[in-house]
């Protein structure tokens, strides 16, 4: 696991600058704390920073071919490295390491830009080929692994993560307005934008190759999660093949020179990679969990009785709400705003368990793999009764009504209509994402200035999910599934624990993402993976065995903080401090009189608007930090 950057300009002999190209690297330290090179040529730069997992004296890079034509720098890992380099080798490839990286120069000679289809793992890579005089950028099916990349007339400009692109210099730090938007309505900024305009994300699936002749290439896509469900297995061959693969996909993700450890959330999906984890080493394995004082936030009684189970090495700790001092920690190494607050138990979890060890396996992709979120059943009943009505009721009623209904988080469940109501008006992709947003039309207009407002000029932050869920083949759970691997997995989630672990120098690794895997569970028919209320259940049946009883019985509880409550105490003051100063950076963003009100209704209980106050919380310390300079600001220590 590592950091990468560099510089590609269209003028061919025009030299790289090292210092600069240094810098970039150094911007990005803190993800390859052992070690640094860089390569340089006419017109390119390529910079690597080292985090030590497999070959610890040879898998210093760049690394070329055998005669240095062919350039890489590689962040993730290669699970099938191995097979790969006996291949390579029988067709005459001669080897200078033992390290998986290496086998990408090699792979590209046999295969140029499709290597991709033969790599099994998370990665961002980049490839110069002196020959062709070509740079390739390339990044993994899931989008486990970030790369950024700003393209102007004279040069290219890559990273693994933003900050590398800001020290290079000559960026304006200018937000994208629509990007900002999408921020507050789902709490990150999905797709191939960022929040500074002209500095773009390669999308997962997706390989980008430059030269000076076709400077404005598109990207490409190379991998599509494809939903064919196949009905012609019964329950016990589709448990059987599940828990084979994953087994095996969690053997493959303990290939490694250093001891592997695990997250353990408490949750299914942890405790089962744990638990196969576990049996695959003669000595015990160390497990690593956070809890809470908050007891309905609290899962540490049932990592504990995972631990026990598997007789692991098992450490935690409790997070209060002074954990939110890190709060410029996490705003600087996320480089845009992120308004998950599992964040700040995500960097204390990897915190800890950077202590101990320098890889740890997690339990990521098992909800978007086998239908693990509790919106999903609700979607499906909704789902059910939207068939059931005509579209001119839908259209014609239902919409008005859910836009007189009130937003009355006070009363009664049952009367609280309005989200229901506004579903059942729409189609059910524009349901979904309605669904998923954290912070809808009418409110986030009112937060924002009357400027960007104008500035968005119509912009719709819906349509993207809206879009993806269509690539579920018609069915309404492989919809909401496939928005979510396309939108909330890799633009949220798999950046939060990127950046998380990355910051403390971990390399974390999610079996359940494993690509083959992947293309198994979108094979499964809806029905096994979600029955009733009760989600993911073919992947429980699959496991049962693994798991104490308490554990297979209890609902599922996610990896959050309990922000309504901090925002109503502890965190006010600090709110009010950096949101709501007139003359701070995001004033320029945001109406705050709207802010003030939100915020005051819901100290009073008048309403729940936790979680987009917190995503402005962020927004704001996020601001102080970037905006106004075109320096990478100082990194915050613990």
């Amino acid at each position: 696991m590592c950091g990468i950057a560099g510089i590609f300009y269209a003028d061919r002999l025009q030299p790289v600058d090292a210092d600069r190209l240094t810098r970039m690297a150094d911007a990005i330290a803190h993800r390859g704390p052992d070690g640094a090179g860089t390569f340089c040529a006419p017109g390119v730069g390529l910079a690597h920073r080292r985090l030590s997992i497999i070959d610890l004296e040879g898998g210093r890079q760049p690394i070329g071919n055998e005669d240095g034509s062919i350039q890489v720098v590689f962040n993730g890992e290669i699970y099938n490295y191995r097979q790969l380099h006996a291949e390579l080798e029988a067709r005459g490839h001669r080897f200078a390491t033992h390290s998986d990286t290496e086998v990408l120069v090699h792979l590209y000679e046999e295969m140029g830009e499709r290597l991709v289809e033969r790599l099994r793992g998370m990665f961002a890579f980049a490839i110069w080929d002196s020959r062709r005089q070509q740079l390739l950028l390339a990044r993994d099916r899931i989008g486990i692994k970030p790369l950024y990349f700003r393209r102007d007339p004279r040069c290219v400009l890559f990273g693994s993560e933003i900050k590398a692109i800001l020290a290079y210099g000559e960026q304006s730090n200018s937000i994208d307005v629509a990007s900002l938007e999408e921020y507050l309505a789902f709490g990150m900024i999905s797709g191939t934008r960022s929040i500074f305009q002209g500095i773009e994300k390669l999308a997962p699936g997706h390989t980008l190759t430059i030269r000076a002749e076709s400077w404005n290439a598109s990207p490409q896509r190379y991998w599509r999660l494809q939903f064919e469900p196949d009905d012609s297995l019964d329950e016990q061959a589709w448990c059987q093949a599940i828990r084979a693969k994953v087994e095996e996909s969690v053997t493959a993700h303990m290939v490694a020179d250093v001891p592997v450890g695990s997250f353990l959330s408490g949750g299914i999906d942890s405790s089962v990679v744990t638990a196969f984890a576990a049996r695959q080493t003669t000595s015990p394995i160390q497990t690593f969990s956070i809890g809470f004082r908050e007891s309905q936030f609290n899962e540490l009684p049932y990592a504990q009785l995972v631990a026990k189970e598997y007789g692991t090495q098992h450490v935690e700790e409790i997070v209060s709400a002074d954990a939110v001092s890190l709060l410029d920690k996490i705003c600087w190494h996320y480089d845009e705003p992120l308004a998950d607050s599992s964040a700040v138990p995500t960097m204390l979890v990897s915190r800890l368990a950077s202590r101990h060890v320098k890889v740890v396996l997690s339990g990521d992709g098992g909800d978007e793999g086998f239908g693990g979120y509790a919106r999903y059943p609700h979607d499906l009943r909704e789902g059910a009764i939207r068939e059931h009505l005509p579209g001119w009721l839908r259209r014609g009623v239902l919409g008005p009504l859910s836009r007189m209904w009130p937003k009355a988080d006070w009363l009664p469940r049952y009367l609280r209509a309005k989200t229901r109501l506004t579903n059942l008006s729409l189609e059910a992709n524009e349901a979904y994402a309605n669904s998923i947003s954290l912070c809808r039309a009418p409110l986030r207009r009112q937060l924002l200035a009357a400027d960007v407002v104008r500035q968005l000029n119509g912009s719709r932050p819906e349509s993207r999910v809206s879009t993806e869920f269509g690539h579920g083949g018609g069915d309404l759970l492989s919809g909401m599934i496939a928005a979510d691997a396309a939108t909330l997995l890799p633009d949220d989630y798999l950046v939060k624990v990127d950046r998380a672990s990355m910051a403390c120098g971990l390399e974390v690794r999610p079996p359940l993402l494993d690509h083959e895997l992947l293309e198994l569970a979108a094979r499964v028919p809806s029905p096994y993976k979600v029955r009733g209320d009760e989600t993911k259940w073919i992947f429980k049946r699959a496991c049962e065995d693994l798991l104490p009883v308490a554990l297979r019985t209890r609902p599922k509880q996610g990896f959050e903080i309990p922000v309504d409550a901090w925002l109503r105490g502890p965190l006010q003051p600090i709110f009010r401090e950096t949101v709501l100063r007139k003359n701070g950076p995001a004033a320029d963003y945001l109406d705050l009189k709207c802010v003030e009100s939100s915020l005051q209704r819901h100290i009073q209980g008048r309403a729940r608007l936790g979680q987009p106050l917190w995503s402005l919380l962020i927004f704001a310390r996020w601001s102080e930090l970037y905006l106004g300079s075109s320096q990478v600001p100082a990194r915050p220590g613990w």
